[in-house]
């Protein structure tokens, strides 16, 4: 039986970059769940019959909202909900499911790279038809119907246990079980050459691939031992559990400390990654060398051609306004698009839909392809495999060639966590009024040539997003990006980022913090950093 529960509304569920995020405790407050699941259906208004996919990355709190998400669905007329077995789905196994299915859409449930447990981030988020997060149109409205909110559907019998594959009704709704790995697993193998990954792993070749504790840690280990052949423990901390180890499950030089040390060794592996706790972003590491994200898009962009999927090379690139420009030069040597978006993985669904591009990335870990419309860490991990399978070159070895080549752009990202939200408001604000009168200004050596608050129309569908972070050009190719995080869940994250172009292959051996030394203490100045957060050093630097 379908009940209608009178319910209130919060005023505090719009969603951000990456759909709605708080604290465990403050999702299971009474009705919370159910109002953003009753705002999302009620703005998708898909037909009676349509089908939904349901997963998540195994955090605390996800088999109950997994659970009421299939109560709900199926009091809002859906015909078919596909479960991942046990709630888990990949964020990028989940919008695999949706294209593969024709699915109208998906209730993904994750916190990311947000630390998990009964204290940790919760999240949910929709994705729509073609497997990518619903854009801001439809993020808008949902918030909208949050505020007004009387009333929830859901049906009043228990959801079916989802621990065993396979088919169940509740009402005239079917919930179909799957495998979580399975799809994904298969097209990973029609993407890239496992043979020639197969023989570089059997002639010697070494990789450690952690896990985190989080979702990819089944993934990682059906692909790279089982369908691989990599060693028995290839896979690091594989086990997904609720509070992802105790651990942190964000792929940084910060928390996956212990297997950059383990790849800094003599005899230590050939290749290291790591995923986080949803499987959308990865991170590289060579032997003595950690990639960062925005030179493993430009490598990755440049490179693809020697993976099957993308033989035929590729549409163009994308990348967020805050990655670095590595990727620019690589698309205009291969005489293809490059497209600057806002942060957030939404804003390249229109572009990767119309053809205009093959390669996406973001400079915090996430990059992906046309394949799905989501990041995909494991992709990411795969495609390094296969090019380093066909070039027979180490990971140092590719970059110091791509280097040679493009130039190489310095680059970090500093992040100064839980600032008061006042505060962080302040900084930008105060940025932003002083953009007129910046260009022509001299900072130590450097010249501004050019400052604005970054501003995006959609070439597609001529949306716009303004406000999307404060760019700092200077002559000569260094360049200061101010913004404030979406992915957070207490208080203001501000992120820097800083990055310096160097064509002069004599100095590319030079330690990125000492390269970036003056575009530090520009940005310290500039930003009013200490003055208005009393913050001396960042809380992460990546």
């Amino acid at each position: 039986m379908i009940e209608t529960i009178a319910t209130k509304p919060y005023s505090d569920q719009k969603p951000g970059t990456s759909g709605l995020r708080k604290k465990v405790p403050h999702f299971q407050q009474q009705n919370y769940v159910q109002n953003f699941l009753q705002a999302i259906f009620d703005t998708v208004a898909k037909g009676e019959r349509e089908t939904l996919v349901i997963g998540g990355d195994g955090r605390f709190f996800n088999r109950d909202v997994v659970a009421i998400a299939i109560r709900m669905a199926a009091a809002n007329g859906y015909g078919r909900v596909i479960v991942g077995k046990d709630g888990i789905l990949s964020t990028p196994a989940a919008s695999n499911l949706i294209r593969k299915r024709g699915a109208a859409g998906g209730i993904i449930l994750s916190a990311s790279h947000n630390p998990g447990g009964p204290d940790g981030d919760f999240g949910i988020k929709y994705n729509i038809e073609n497997g990518g997060p619903a854009p801001e149109r439809i993020t808008s409205k949902i918030f909208e119907k949050t505020r007004s909110i009387e009333a929830y559907r859901i049906y009043s019998a228990p959801a079916p246990h989802f621990n065993e594959i396979g088919t169940h009704k509740l009402g005239d709704m079917e919930i179909e079980i799957v495998d979580p790995v399975a799809d994904y697993a298969d097209l990973m193998e029609e993407l890239f050459d496992f043979q020639k990954i197969r023989d570089l792993i059997a002639s010697g070749f070494r990789i450690r691939f952690d896990a985190m504790h989080a979702v990819t840690g089944p993934y990682a280990t059906e692909i790279l031992e089982h369908r691989l052949g990599a060693p028995a423990g290839t896979v690091i901390n594989g086990e997904p559990k609720e509070d992802f180890g105790g651990g942190h499950p964000d792929p940084n030089a910060v928390y996956a400390a212990e297997l950059i040390d383990e790849l800094m060794q003599g005899d230590g592996p050939d290749f290291g990654a790591a995923s986080d706790g949803d499987g959308d972003r990865n991170l590289i590491v060579g032997k003595g060398m950690v990639v960062t994200p925005s030179d493993s898009l430009a490598v990755l962009a440049a490179n693809a051609h020697l993976a099957p999927a993308y033989r035929n090379g590729i549409a163009g690139i994308a990348r967020s306004m805050p990655t670095s420009q590595a990727a620019d030069r690589v698309a205009r040597k291969l005489g293809v698009g490059i497209y600057e978006t806002p942060t957030g993985w939404k804003y390249f669904g229109n572009l990767l839909d119309a053809g205009k591009v093959t390669i996406c990335g973001e400079e915090s870990a996430g990059t992906g392809s046309d394949h799905v419309r989501e990041k995909d860490g494991v992709w990411a991990v795969l495609l390094w495999l296969n090019i380093l399978a066909e070039r027979q070159e180490g990971v140092r070895e590719i970059m110091e060639s791509h280097w040679a080549e493009y130039g190489r752009t310095f680059y970090q990202r500093h992040d100064f966590e839980e600032i008061e939200s006042e505060k962080a408001e302040g900084l930008m604000e105060s940025l932003r009024d002083r953009l007129a009168s910046m260009a022509g200004q001299r900072f130590g050596s450097l010249v501004v040539s050019e400052a604005d608050d970054f501003s995006y129309k959609d070439p597609i569908d001529g949306s716009v997003a303004t406000g999307q972070g404060v760019r700092i050009v200077f002559s000569g190719g260094g360049r200061i990006v101010f913004r404030l995080s979406g992915t957070g869940t207490s208080g203001a994250t501000l992120r820097v980022y800083i990055e310096r172009y160097e064509p002069d292959p004599a100095k590319h051996g030079e330690d990125p913090a000492e390269a970036l030394a003056e575009l530090i203490s520009i940005a310290d100045s500039v930003g009013e950093i200490r003055k208005r957060t009393g913050r001396s050093e960042p809380d992460v630097v990546t």
